[in-house]
């Protein structure tokens, strides 16, 4: 039997193409530690997010190229990721271990904001990634009670806040600082200074992905978070009826004027699938969220129906994608945090762009 090379494996794995970043796996970098010992050939494809929706159809097509080489008796892959340093944008300091800061955002309160940062961050760690989840909804906190993390207040280590820990994720909230029944009376330079501590003055760690639950609306939060750190990208959350889409348009804009790319959108409350009968009711409106995209360009990242399920996690503390994973919401809220992992993965890997500033 002939030595198989490493050149030809290589060759071989060409043929597979990344469906987002549209260039081969090999060009792209994704090989490592290919070793090659009497026509057993193992290596290593390493993704840029461990939540990537095609790694088992990858891992089949490069067993299936490398096979139908000469001299090839067997074939292991493993499948891994590192997610990539996400770029920023101007001159705003990245915090340190933390690759990439995602906004979630909505034109107005009541659309499940909240429910859907949580339940994104959980599917998101559940795959493996390191997440955290910052709750700058400074007048209306509630990750922690939907995480069910309780009040306690967080340790001090080296003069910065611990993250309290909750199913796999990481997370700071102005709730587990001020009594849940004090009212936040906060003005603009206050809640600047709040999220200037929430990002510098907590120890995170290693990052991949830091969530950030955002007020409602398009005010002073979502302002300072785009002046101070970079953030790779923001997702905004919807309903599908019209006067839920009318201020999701002034979230664009918003996220527009500041320089920060739009991942895409989320349909939240999509529809609802009667227990008894399995008839589907669409309450609020059918298409809103995906005439929104169609209407300015962006990615729809998906749609969740509602369920009783959703509300009992965010009351008890154990989200739906924790307490009823094969759940409609769930297996919704999964596809969801894939699509967003897609779409930072894509952001971080396109050519660095200039930002030109009027002085």
């Amino acid at each position: 039997m002939s030595q198989i090379s490493e050149a030809v494996v290589l060759e071989s794995l060409k043929q597979i193409i990344d469906p987002d970043l549209k260039k081969d796996i090999v060009t792209l970098g994704f090989i490592h530690n290919l070793e090659i010992t009497d026509g057993n050939v193992a290596f290593t494809i390493m993704l840029t997010t461990p939540a990537c929706p095609v790694k088992e159809q990858m891992e089949a097509q490069a067993i299936e190229v490398v096979s139908g080489l000469e001299g090839v008796s067997t074939v292991a892959v493993k499948m891994d990721a590192e997610v990539p340093q996400g770029r920023g944008i101007a001159n705003n300091i990245a915090i340190a271990g933390v690759k990439n800061i995602i906004a979630v955002s909505s034109g107005k309160g009541g659309v499940g904001k909240s429910t859907v940062a949580v339940n994104m961050a959980i599917s998101l760690a559940k795959d493996g990634a390191k997440v955290g989840i910052m709750d700058a909804d400074v007048y209306g906190p509630n990750v922690p009670m939907m995480l069910g993390s309780g009040y306690t207040q967080p340790d001090i280590r080296d003069g910065k806040l611990v993250p309290i820990e909750a199913h796999g994720v990481k997370m700071i909230s102005m709730a587990v600082l001020v009594p849940p029944d004090k009212p936040m009376i906060l003005r603009g330079p206050m809640l600047h200074g709040v999220v200037r501590q929430f990002l510098s003055d907590v120890d995170w760690g290693e990052l991949d992905y830091l969530i950030v639950d955002m007020p409602p609306g398009t005010g002073d939060v979502q302002l300072s978070l785009a002046q101070l750190v970079p953030v790779q990208g923001a997702v905004l959350v919807t309903t599908p009826q019209e006067v839920s889409l009318s201020d999701v348009r002034r979230a664009v804009k918003m996220f527009e004027q500041v320089n920060v790319p739009v991942l895409g959108i989320i349909e939240n409350m999509s529809y609802f699938i009667a227990p008894d009968t399995g008839t589907k009711y669409e309450i609020f409106g059918r298409g809103g969220g995906q005439k929104l995209c169609d209407e300015y360009g962006l990615n729809f990242l998906g749609e969740v129906p509602i369920g009783m399920e959703v509300r009992e996690g965010g009351d008890t503390g154990v989200p739906v994608v924790v307490s009823f994973p094969e759940s409609l919401q769930s297996l919704a809220f999964n596809k969801v945090a894939e699509e967003v992992a897609r779409q930072i993965s894509i952001e971080a890997m396109k050519p660095e762009l200039v930002i030109m500033t009027r002085a």
